[in-house]
């Protein structure tokens, strides 16, 4: 049977199993409540038996989630699932093709900014975020070594490289809002964070709205020069997985996020090995990846998501709402901030 034919069927026929569950309440729950039955325990299967509720999961790993590569060499997962489940890694880019993976199926878990899970489900995306694995610094507004623009107002009428659906492009919007500039002031190149990096050494831009760890890199080897910065226009790291795997899947769903928690109590304690799997990971120099840890992770943080990333994003929805990427506006984003927090899972993970 095909892995499309094989995760198809595993699909209907858990939903089934899992009625029971689903009829005491496992509902999706939004910001402030928390009802329902709790998920089930790691290494308890929905049906009551040996077998878990789906023999395959397709999860992402990327290099601006540190706590994924934990998880994905430590086999984690895989530990906790045994033989019965077969575990695909994907690797996402960026934020956006980490919501792409999850708008078409191809994964059930993925990793994101919170503004970009928000954006995606304001735009139909059907996905939950069911934790948090860090509070990251990893945004800026980025110019070259020669660059003799030094303020976010010098930027009007310039070429910047940013990417869509990812918190280096809301960083980029609301930084040129506090300068007095909206997004009709400049031309967006929207290129991958990689591709980015390399417009601005090629001088085909003249600024990026960068994302670690390329823009640490960038900064060591190239010189580039970070000339806006602003913490609190960062949003949280979100891991999210699509609302039919935490309705027909929440005993996997429960490992999954059992394994993060796991993973972040580890890197805490190991920053040097976790900055030796992202250098590995991402082929850039220790040094560069200490600096993204130490200096721009904020890995310990509650995993539990709820009113600390609600209130950044309703912040910044508005600024999402004017940039007109959203189908139906402000109404839309508040639809999706009211919706988009299932803290089961990791309230669980985390008592």
């Amino acid at each position: 049977m095909s892995t499309i034919t094989r995760r198809t069927v595993n699909r209907i026929i858990p939903a089934t199993i899992v009625a029971g569950l689903m009829a005491m309440g496992m509902t999706a729950c939004v910001q402030g409540e928390n009802s329902g039955s709790a998920p089930a325990e790691s290494g308890e299967s929905t049906t009551g038996g040996s077998e878990w509720s789906t023999d395959t999961l397709a999860i992402d790993w990327a290099t601006y989630n540190p706590l994924s590569l934990v998880v994905k060499e430590q086999g984690l997962i895989e530990s906790a699932l045994g033989d019965s489940v077969s575990v695909e890694w994907l690797q996402s880019a960026g934020s956006n093709k980490a919501n792409e993976l999850l708008r078409s199926g191809s994964i059930d878990v993925g990793s994101t900014a919170g503004s970009a899970a928000l954006f995606a489900r304001a735009n139909g995306s059907p996905i939950k975020v069911i934790d948090i694995y860090s509070q990251p610094e990893w945004s800026a507004i980025v110019v070259g070594a020669d660059s003799d623009i030094t303020d976010v107002a010098q930027l009007k009428g310039k070429s910047i490289a940013a990417t869509k659906g990812t918190d280096p492009y809301f960083f980029l919007l609301q930084s040129l809002e506090q300068a007095g500039l909206s997004i009709d002031d400049v031309e967006v190149q929207n290129v991958q964070h990689a591709d980015g990096r390399s417009l601005l050494e090629g001088g085909s831009v003249q600024a990026w709205s960068g994302l670690d760890p390329i823009m640490a890199a960038a900064e060591v080897e190239s010189g580039a020069k970070l000339i806006y910065r602003n913490v609190d226009f960062n949003t949280y790291g979100f891991l999210n997985a699509t609302e039919e795997f935490i309705t027909d899947h929440p005993d996997v769903a429960q490992v999954v996020v059992n394994a993060y928690e796991e993973a972040r109590t580890w890197a805490i304690a190991h920053p040097d090995e976790t900055a030796q799997l992202l250098a590995d990971a991402a082929g850039i120099d220790l040094a560069v990846a200490k600096t993204v840890i130490a200096e721009r992770s904020n890995l310990d943080v509650s995993g539990v998501p709820g009113d600390a990333q609600v209130s950044v994003l309703t912040k910044i929805s508005p600024i999402i709402a004017e940039s007109g990427d959203v189908a139906g506006g402000q109404q839309a984003l508040d639809a999706a901030l009211g919706s988009i927090v299932f803290d089961q899972f990791a309230l669980k993970a985390t008592e």
